[in-house]
């Protein structure tokens, strides 16, 4: 079980932050976001990602 420190850690707010994590430019991610095509959800009108689900997804494995 992850702390909440660790928690904290994994997440980026903003398609700036997932955008940097996945290495394209913002404009794509939002797009991308938007489209569903990341895992990623909306909190207050903001995108959020786990690092980790990310990389899974690039990966090709399937989250939990």
């Amino acid at each position: 079980m992850q702390t909440e420190m660790e928690l904290k850690d994994d997440l980026l707010w903003g398609a700036g932050e997932i955008a940097a994590e996945i290495g394209r430019n913002e404009r794509s991610t939002y797009h991308l976001l938007e489209r569903g095509e990341l895992p990623a959800v909306k909190v207050c009108g903001r995108w959020v990602a786990s690092k980790a689900k990310l990389r899974m997804y690039f990966a090709g494995e399937q989250p939990a």
